[in-house]
């Protein structure tokens, strides 16, 4: 069970922003105060870069950063030397998209959904013109689910990268990771894995679910910004080329060209990072442990069954994700265009998203380019959700426009 006051008190934003309803956690997550005080006190008591100093503070920040690289490994069950940070979810699929390059040949397949991120989609597009693989799409289901029989329909031996995301960020579908990287692997094949939503929302044991690469964002689960983890598993990520080159993650090179790379996952971690970000999501992720995952996945699933009932009950609403357990409420108010109703809503002191949540394919699924994208995370009430639903029933044409005159 959550205490949900106790929660909420730790949050700085509900006692500044009382009248605030945040449903965007899929966007970005609220942050409590112990992150804060964590990225702050590297400002204020000791500020240093990392691996490159021989004094105290220096050596601090060395322990709390290498440090943070544990915590990463136990909270994903892999081994330390498996974790890279990145500066986002992006920046990780990216670097395993270049990372498998050398593996892939003209007419191998990625295999991949219409319901997916840009960022686990347009790299590998970028491929296909530069290396002359082909991206091929499983087929989903009405509300962006896929099956596993449906996986295993479009699977083949010339896919060599299957690409998919955990839950996807725009109808909340939850695939069957485990299932599939079964499958996938059978074929030869890796299996990349945007964790960007599934990570901050429920338990995730990469070993378990036997994936090759796994990326997710501290700012989605509680933690900063411009922070981000690739896992990969070692046997792969000892042959991969990193996407970036600069200082510390070389042992040497010289003016002949001669260049020695680190071991993973330093060699991938060129130049200065962010390292009140790491330091920051540490704090994140004990946070989160300390409320434990199992508690506020069964919660935020109580939480968007109750929020759907109240959404379903009214006449002027159409939900594109109805029979999905987990993860957004997508929908629009019907007759408006969704970003006139997302400025009602915010009229009303209510935070959504519209528009196609970068998900810019998924028209072709669910029938519709522009949604509004409710997100719900453990810091939410169900006296939120009314005051939603409240607010949801009065949008029309009228309302939505006059809010611009």
């Amino acid at each position: 069970m959550i205490d949900i006051p106790t929660v909420r008190k730790a949050f700085p934003i509900f006692q500044n922003q009382p009248e605030l309803v945040y449903l965007d956690s899929a966007a970005t997550s609220l942050k409590p105060q112990c992150v804060i005080d964590a990225v702050s006190g590297f400002y204020t008591d000791h500020t240093s870069n990392v691996h490159r100093g021989d004094y105290a503070i220096a050596a601090e920040n060395d322990a709390l950063y290498d440090g943070t690289r544990k915590v990463v490994a136990s909270f994903i069950h892999c081994d330390p030397r498996e974790v890279i940070f990145t500066h986002n979810a992006t920046a990780s699929l990216n670097q395993a998209a270049y990372g498998l390059r050398k593996f892939l040949k003209p007419g191998d397949v990625v295999l991949t959904t219409k319901a997916e991120h840009a960022s686990n989609l347009l790299p590998w597009f970028a491929m296909q013109k530069e290396c002359g693989i082909k991206v091929e799409y499983a087929p989903l289901d009405s509300q962006g689910r896929l099956t596993e029989e449906a996986f295993l329909s479009a699977m083949h031996d010339k896919v060599r990268i299957v690409a998919l995301a955990q839950v996807t960020n725009v109808t909340g579908a939850e695939q069957p990771i485990k299932a599939i990287a079964k499958a996938a692997h059978a074929y030869g094949a890796y299996v990349v894995c945007d964790g960007a939503q599934s990570v901050p929302h429920m338990p995730v044991d990469v070993r378990d679910l036997d994936v090759d690469f796994l990326a997710f964002s501290a700012h989605k689960m509680c933690g900063p910004g411009g922070t981000g983890v690739l896992y990969g598993k070692k046997e792969l990520l000892t042959q991969m080329d990193p996407l970036l080159y600069g200082g510390d993650m070389n042992a040497r090179f010289s003016s002949d060209g001669t260049v020695i790379l680190k071991e993973a996952p330093v060699r991938f971690e060129a130049g200065t990072p962010a390292i009140e970000g790491v330091i920051g999501m540490r704090a994140a992720i004990e946070f989160l442990q300390k409320i434990g995952m199992d508690n506020i996945h069964a919660y935020e699933k109580e939480l968007r069954a109750y929020f759907l009932q109240r959404m379903q009950e009214l006449n002027n609403i159409e939900i594109y994700n109805p029979d999905n357990a987990y993860g957004p409420v997508a929908f629009n108010a019907k007759g408006v265009f969704s970003q006139d109703a997302a400025g009602y809503l915010a009229s009303r002191n209510i935070a959504v998203r519209s528009g196609n949540h970068c998900a810019k394919i998924l028209h072709e699924v669910i029938g519709t380019d522009s949604t509004i994208r409710a997100s719900l995370y453990f810091y939410n009430t169900k006296e939120e959700i009314d005051r939603c639903v409240a607010a949801c029933s009065d949008i029309s044409l009228e309302n939505a426009i006059g809010i611009f005159f």
